[in-house]
């Protein structure tokens, strides 16, 4: 969608068009999906969040000033929420107490299959969350340095330095996983 178009549909939504806003939604769905689940981990968790994030990107439409990409404002609110999902997760295996915890841990889920791809979303959601935030905006969304650091609010010289250190440690996981199956 050319950037003149969105705009229009911008002011449209903002003037009560359910049907800019759709167009919106639509246009901005998966990417936003996908972003949530690289936090969440957990597809109906990532549906929550996104739903969450359209709800209150409608509500602030508004206070949308356009200095950056409908998408970039549209990810900072995702990436916000889900972090926020993610911390009230953390409480509550806190609150669960020690035994919750290590069982969590010890079964995250269905089996991990000998596929590459399997590896490799292991090893990101294994990054500190700054660091998995970068590797997914930048390589996966395919977002500018720039981008990113108006998403997270830092220098593109820290996204640069994070895109660095995650993608070591997911080389250095990815080597250690391809040893473990010789």
């Amino acid at each position: 969608m050319a950037a003149a178009e969105e705009q229009q549909l911008i002011e449209h939504a903002r003037d009560g068009s359910q049907n800019a806003f759709r167009a919106l939604v639509e246009q901005h769905i998966r990417d936003a999906y996908r972003l949530a689940l690289g936090f969440v981990q957990d597809h109906d968790k990532a549906e929550d969040v996104v739903q969450e994030a359209f709800i209150r990107a409608h509500a602030s439409l508004r206070s949308f000033r356009g200095e950056a990409r409908f998408k970039t404002w549209l990810s900072r609110i995702v990436m916000n929420i889900a972090l926020s999902h993610m911390r009230r997760d953390r409480r509550r295996l806190e609150w669960e107490g020690p035994l919750a915890a290590s069982e969590a841990l010890a079964n995250p889920g269905p089996a991990l299959a000998d596929d590459t791809r399997d590896h490799l979303e292991r090893a990101l959601h294994e990054l500190p969350t700054l660091q998995r935030a970068v590797v997914i905006l930048r390589h996966i969304d395919g977002l500018s340095t720039r981008e990113v650091s108006a998403i997270l609010k830092c220098s593109e010289g820290t996204v640069k330095t994070h895109l660095f250190r995650g993608l070591k440690k997911m080389r250095h996981k990815l080597r250690h996983l391809k040893d473990g199956e010789q």
